[in-house]
C-alpha cells in the first residue's frame, strides 16, 4: 500500500512538472515570435512618423479677380446683327402654304466701341455680305454704317450715329506675356455680355483660316472661352484694357473645345485707323516672300537656330532687292526686335506705313548683315494710296488695278483683276475671280473704270487677253451683241 501511494505521487509529480514544463516553453516561443516580429515591423517602419491632424477649413480668396475687368469692359461690348439675301435653299412650297414664306437670313456676332462717336471694330466674317447690319447696345439698337473691311486680318469697322458711347480702354498685345490671364467678353449663342476667363497660351500662332491677297496672321492663344456669338467681341486683360480681338475657334464641332484665337490689338487698331481715316488698309510691303525655319531647312542651310525667317523671294524693283537683300538670306531683327518665326516677322511688319525706314539684321552664309530697308506701298511707291475699284451689276463684277506684287508673281506690267463675282457679263463670257485682263481688242488694260464702261458698252468683235489666277496666260475672242 505504501509503495503504491509513493508511485501515484511519483506519477502526478512527473505530469505536473510535464505541465510546467510545457506552459514554460509556451511562453518562451511566444517571446520570440513577437521579438521576432517585432524586429521585422522595425526594419520595415521608416525612420520618421507622419501625424495627421486636421486643420480647420477656411476660405481662402482667390488672389485673381475678374470682377473690375468685367466692369470696365462689357459696357464696351455690343451686339450685332447681319441681314442678309433670302436662303431659298431652307424653302419649299409647302412653305408658302403652311408658313410665312422666305425670311431674310440674319447671323450675329459682337463688336467693341472704339470711340465714344460710334466707332466699332468687329470681325470681317461677322458683318461679310450683309444688306443691313444693326447694332444692339444696353437695349438700343441702332442701323450700323459698314465704314471698311480687310479680308487679310479679318478686320472690320462700323459707324453708329449716337454720342457718349463707353469707348473700351486699349491695351497693349505687345507687352502681353504667355500665362497672363484674360477674359473674353461677347456674345455667344446670342446670350448678350457674356464673360469668360482663361490664360494666354501661346502668341504669334498662325493656323491658315483667313482668306485675302497677303493674309496676317500672328494670332493670340487663348483657353478663355470662346463659342460662335463671340467672334468680334473682346479680349481684355485683368485690368480691362483690350488686348485683343476674339476671332476664331479650333474645333471639330463649331463650339469651344479648348483653345481659341484673337487678333492682336495693335494690329487691330492700325488696321481700323487706316480704314476710318483712308478707307484702305496702308499695308507696307517689304518686298520678298519668306517662310518659316524647318529642322530640314536649318540641316541643308548650316543655320545653327530655328529662329528668323528665310527669303524665297525678292520683288523685282522692290524695297528688299533696293537694300540688297538676297534669296537665302536669314532675317533675324526687325528694328532690334528679335524675329523667332513668321508670324512675329509679319506681326511687326504690320505696324509700319509705306515710306517708314527700318533696320533689318540678317544673315547670309552664317555672316551677319544689316540693311537699311525703306518700306512701299502696293503700287510700288512710299506715299499713301487709295486703291481704285469698279463695281458693275452687268458686268456682275468688281474690276480693280493688280499691284505690285501681283504683277512681279504673274510676270506682267499691268493689268486689271476681276473680283467679287456674281451672276453677270463676265461669268457668262468663261471668267471667273482672280483673272486679270492685260489687253481689250489689241489695248492696255490699265484703268479699271474704263474698262468696265468700255465692255458694259461695247458690242461686236471682242477679244480679251490676260492671265489665270495660277499664271496660265490666255486668249479668248467674242462675238457680243
Amino acid at each position: 500500500m505504501e509503495n503504491m501511494l509513493k508511485n501515484i505521487k511519483i506519477v502526478l509529480l512527473a505530469f505536473t512538472a510535464g505541465i510546467a514544463g510545457a506552459w514554460v516553453f509556451q511562453q518562451f516561443s511566444n517571446n520570440e515570435m513577437v521579438t521576432e516580429t517585432n524586429e521585422a515591423l522595425f526594419r520595415e517602419t521608416p525612420k520618421y512618423q507622419v501625424g495627421y491632424v486636421e486643420a480647420p477649413r477656411e476660405v481662402v480668396d482667390n488672389p485673381i479677380s475678374f470682377v473690375e475687368a468685367s466692369e470696365k469692359s462689357t459696357p464696351s461690348v455690343v451686339f450685332i446683327k447681319n441681314f442678309s439675301g433670302t436662303d431659298q435653299r431652307r424653302y419649299s412650297i409647302f412653305d408658302y402654304f403652311f408658313g410665312t414664306g422666305p425670311n431674310q437670313r440674319v447671323s450675329t456676332g459682337s463688336g467693341v466701341i472704339i470711340s465714344k462717336d460710334g466707332y466699332i471694330i468687329t470681325n470681317n466674317h461677322v458683318v461679310d455680305r450683309a444688306e443691313t447690319i444693326e447694332v444692339v447696345h444696353q437695349k438700343r439698337t441702332y442701323t450700323a454704317k459698314l465704314i471698311g473691311t480687310d479680308k487679310n486680318t479679318d478686320i472690320a469697322v462700323l459707324k453708329v450715329e449716337t454720342d457718349n458711347l463707353p469707348a473700351i480702354q486699349q491695351g497693349s498685345s505687345r507687352n502681353l506675356k504667355i500665362g497672363e490671364w484674360v477674359i473674353a467678353v461677347g456674345n455667344p449663342f446670342n446670350l448678350t455680355s457674356t464673360v469668360t476667363a482663361g490664360i494666354v497660351s501661346a502668341k504669334e500662332r498662325q493656323i491658315n483660316i483667313l482668306g485675302g491677297e497677303f493674309p496676317l496672321e500672328s494670332f493670340i492663344q487663348t483657353d478663355a472661352p470662346i463659342n460662335p456669338g463671340n467672334s468680334g467681341g473682346a479680349l481684355v486683360n485683368i485690368r480691362g484694357e483690350l488686348v485683343g480681338i476674339n476671332t476664331a475657334i479650333l474645333s471639330r464641332t463649331g463650339s469651344y473645345t479648348g483653345y481659341g484665337f484673337a487678333v492682336p490689338v495693335d494690329i487691330a487698331m492700325k488696321i481700323a485707323n487706316d480704314l476710318i481715316k483712308f478707307g484702305e488698309v496702308q499695308k507696307a510691303i517689304p518686298g520678298l516672300e519668306a517662310v518659316e525655319i524647318t529642322p530640314e531647312l536649318a540641316e541643308e542651310m548650316g543655320l545653327k537656330t530655328l529662329d528668323g525667317v528665310i527669303i524665297t523671294h525678292v520683288v523685282r524693283g522692290g524695297a528688299s532687292e533696293k537694300a540688297g537683300l538676297q534669296r537665302n538670306d536669314v532675317i533675324t531683327k526687325i528694328e532690334n526686335i528679335d524675329i523667332t518665326g513668321k508670324g512675329t516677322f509679319e506681326e511687326v511688319l504690320s505696324y509700319y506705313y509705306p515710306g517708314d525706314n527700318i533696320r533689318i539684321q540678317f544673315q547670309r552664309k552664317n555672316e551677319n548683315k544689316t540693311a537699311q530697308l525703306a518700306l512701299q506701298n502696293l503700287e510700288g511707291g512710299t506715299g499713301i494710296i487709295k486703291r481704285e475699284y469698279f463695281s458693275s451689276n452687268i458686268l456682275g463684277a468688281q474690276l480693280e488695278a493688280v499691284n505690285t506684287l501681283e504683277k512681279d508673281r504673274l510676270g506682267i506690267d499691268f493689268g486689271i483683276k476681276i473680283t467679287g463675282m456674281t451672276r453677270g457679263y463676265l461669268r457668262d463670257l468663261g471668267l471667273n475671280n482672280g483673272f486679270v485682263i492685260t489687253q481689250i481688242n489689241g489695248d492696255p488694260a490699265r484703268n479699271p473704270e474704263e474698262v468696265g464702261k468700255f465692255l458694259e458698252k461695247f458690242s461686236g468683235r471682242l477679244r480679251l487677253e490676260g492671265v489665270s489666277p495660277n499664271g496660265q496666260p490666255f486668249m479668248q475672242s467674242y462675238n457680243v451683241r
